[in-house]
């Protein structure tokens, strides 16, 4: 959802660059960036792939969300960065302009709206938790990616219809036409999700910490209480004392209740990433729509060419971001990335 404005100096400084100095450190910048977004989403997809504890139905969102990065990856960002290596001018013309803004918008709009859809169900599984484990829950997940995914397409689908295409257009300038559908378009991928996401997070952040308190309750009440006083017990509670051995230990639960007892306590503690993930994501993002729903609402007002540029920057390196925040708050994830990247090192 980015602006590719015609703000670029000509007398390039590497044969083929318009922008000088400053394009030949932004292709420098951008290739690192796609090789760390192409990298570290691809980890992810293959850890959940290799590592069995990794393959839940919960994480089936943490792979539609590295999916929409890797496409961003392949799809726009290299476009994005031959735009800024030469100085912000287009050069490729209108029509591969308004596939890349359409690719932009549900891109984006995938990203935000997959993480609505894992706070929608990390909510579920802490609010009702015997409703989120019954049979069946990973074809539900499904669903829920695919309708994101729609959404995003239909958000994304006018710009490919020829909204984009109006009368007097510069070519040399690769960006959103249509004030309404900008502001539109903002509403739909970030103004309306924001709340809901801001909302669930901390709803499920104080499930956490209920679930937290209560597990610590149950153990001290089960832990074994210490005789108060010292010395032996008194004569007559000894020979109260049944003469019979110790008690027999209580009926182990069943191995499929265990075992789902086992994943969700794992997937609780793996829910502490998220609000991280979101916090991440709304830092990134933010800047951008703000100046560009500014940009929209008030024509007459002056936005640098170089805040466009830079808060596009900033949001693309959201995408980068995820993979790292997981290896950081997300045991599982820690784990198997060092069991990947083993072989490497």
């Amino acid at each position: 959802m980015g602006n590719r404005s015609a703000a670029g100096a000509a007398g390039a400084a590497l044969p083929g660059l318009r922008g000088g100095g400053a394009g030949a450190a932004a292709l420098a910048g951008g290739v690192l960036l796609i090789g760390a977004v192409l990298a570290g989403n691809s980890l992810v997809c293959v850890s959940v792939a290799a590592e069995r504890a990794l393959r839940t139905p919960a994480n089936y969102f943490v792979l539609s969300l590295a999916a929409a990065d890797l496409l961003l990856a392949l799809l726009v960002l290299p476009l994005f960065v031959y735009s800024e290596a030469q100085g912000g001018v287009w050069l490729l013309g209108p029509r591969l302009c308004d596939a890349l803004m359409a690719m932009d918008v549900m891109l984006c709009t995938a990203s935000i709206f997959n993480l609505c859809a894992i706070s929608v169900d990390r909510f579920v599984a802490v609010a009702r938790p015997l409703r989120y484990n019954r049979p069946g829950r990973g074809g539900r997940q499904l669903l829920l990616i695919g309708a994101t995914w729609l959404l995003a397409a239909a958000v994304a689908a006018p710009v490919l219809c020829g909204l984009n295409d109006t009368r007097g257009r510069d070519p040399t300038a690769c960006r959103l036409e249509d004030r309404d559908y900008v502001v539109y378009s903002s509403v739909c991928s970030f103004l309306l999700p924001c709340p809901l996401l801001l909302l669930l997070s901390a709803a499920t952040f104080r499930g956490l910490r209920r679930w937290g308190a209560a597990r610590r309750a149950k153990l001290l009440a089960r832990a074994p209480r210490r005789p108060s006083g010292p010395g032996p017990p008194p004569p007559a509670a000894a020979a109260a004392a049944p003469a019979a051995g110790p008690p027999p230990p209580p009926p182990a639960p069943p191995p499929a209740r265990r075992r789902r007892a086992q994943t969700t306590g794992r997937e609780r503690k793996a829910m502490r990433v998220l609000p991280v993930v979101v916090g991440a994501f709304l830092v990134c993002w933010t800047p951008f729509f703000v100046v560009h729903v500014t940009r929209a609402l008030c024509a007459a007002c002056a936005v640098p060419p170089r805040l466009v540029s830079a808060v596009t920057w900033l949001g693309y390196l959201n995408s980068a971001l995820n993979p790292l925040l997981y290896s950081l708050f997300h045991a599982g994830f820690r784990s198997a990335f060092r069991k990947a990247l083993r072989p490497c090192c």
